[in-house]
C-alpha cells in the first residue's frame, strides 16, 4: 500500500520501538501556511461529486486559496460525477486504477498516470476495483479553451532548470490558456532548493515519496511521504531531501495569471 494512503495513526520510533502518541499531531495551519499530515486527515463518504467514494480534503477556498486540493478514495464500482461548467479539474493517479472515457474512447489510468477535465468536460471517470488519488480543482478563470489531457508522469520531458538540481516535469501545457499547471519534481537525497523562493504563486504540494525539511517562513518542518502542503502568496518556501530514497513531489501552480487582475 502507497505511504500516501498508510494508517492513519502516527508511529513514531523510540529507541526501537514503535510508539503511538496519542493527541499529538505533526500537523500545523498558519496564517501563511499550513501542513497536513496523514494522521489529522478526515474522511468523509460520497461527498459532493463522487459516488461510493471517501474524500478528504486538504486545501479550499474557505481559507483564502482559489482551488481546492483533496485526496479521493474510490472503492469497487465508484464513480465521479460530471464537473459544473465552469470547474476544471486535474486528477493524479497515486495508486489503483480508473477508466476514463473522452469523446466515446477508453482511457486506462495507473498509478503516476493523470488526467485533466476542462470546464464544460461530459467525460466520465470510474474504478471497478478501487484507487487512490490526488485531485485538482479551481473556477476557470481566463477566456481560453484548454484541450482534455492525459499521460504518464514519467513520459514527460525533464525541463532545464539550472542553477537548480532537482528533476521538473510539468503534466500540462505552458500554453496561455491554461491557468495553472501541475509539476512533478524529483530530488536525490542530499539535494535541496538552490533558490529560497518568495512569489505570488499559491501552491498545493503532496509528497509522494521520500523524506526532508520543509521551510516555511520562519518554521521548519520534516516531512515524509503522504504529508500536504498549502502556500499561500508571498511566503517563503524551500526544501531539502534526506534519507535514503529520492524524494518525489506533486505540486499545483497557478500560471499565466497577471498578478494585478488576479486574486
Amino acid at each position: 500500500m502507497s505511504k500516501v494512503w498508510g494508517p492513519a495513526l502516527l508511529l513514531v520510533a523510540c529507541l526501537g520501538a514503535v510508539l503511538y502518541l496519542p493527541g499529538y499531531s505533526r500537523s500545523v495551519y498558519a496564517e501563511d501556511h499550513a501542513l497536513l499530515t496523514p494522521e489529522s486527515r478526515v474522511w468523509a463518504p460520497n461527498t459532493y461529486g463522487w459516488h461510493n467514494s471517501m474524500t478528504a480534503h486538504l486545501i479550499t477556498p474557505a481559507k483564502g486559496p482559489h482551488f481546492t486540493m483533496y485526496l479521493v478514495q474510490m472503492k469497487q464500482d465508484s464513480k465521479a460525477s460530471q464537473l459544473d461548467p465552469k470547474v476544471e479539474r486535474f486528477v493524479f493517479m497515486v495508486e489503483g486504477n480508473v477508466q476514463v472515457k473522452h469523446d466515446g474512447k477508453a482511457i486506462d489510468l495507473a498509478a503516476n498516470d493523470y488526467a485533466y477535465f476542462p470546464p464544460g468536460s461530459n467525460d466520465t471517470l470510474t474504478s471497478a476495483k478501487g484507487a487512490g488519488l490526488c485531485v485538482f480543482e479551481r473556477v476557470y478563470s481566463k477566456k481560453g479553451k484548454p484541450a482534455f489531457q492525459h499521460g504518464t508522469t514519467d513520459d514527460r520531458p525533464v525541463l532545464p532548470v539550472a542553477p537548480e538540481v532537482f528533476v521538473l516535469r510539468k503534466l500540462l501545457p505552458a500554453s496561455d490558456e491554461f491557468d495553472f499547471n501541475i509539476h512533478v519534481m524529483d530530488f536525490e537525497p542530499g539535494q535541496y532548493l538552490y533558490v529560497k523562493e518568495i512569489h505570488y504563486n499559491q501552491h498545493g504540494l503532496l509528497l509522494l515519496q521520500g523524506q526532508g525539511i520543509y521551510r516555511l517562513g520562519n518554521n521548519w518542518y520534516p516531512v515524509q511521504a503522504g504529508d500536504a502542503i498549502w502556500m499561500p502568496p508571498f511566503v517563503l518556501q524551500w526544501y531539502a531531501a534526506l534519507g535514503n530514497q529520492n524524494s518525489r513531489y506533486l505540486l499545483y501552480k497557478d500560471t499565466n495569471l497577471d498578478p494585478l487582475l488576479s486574486p
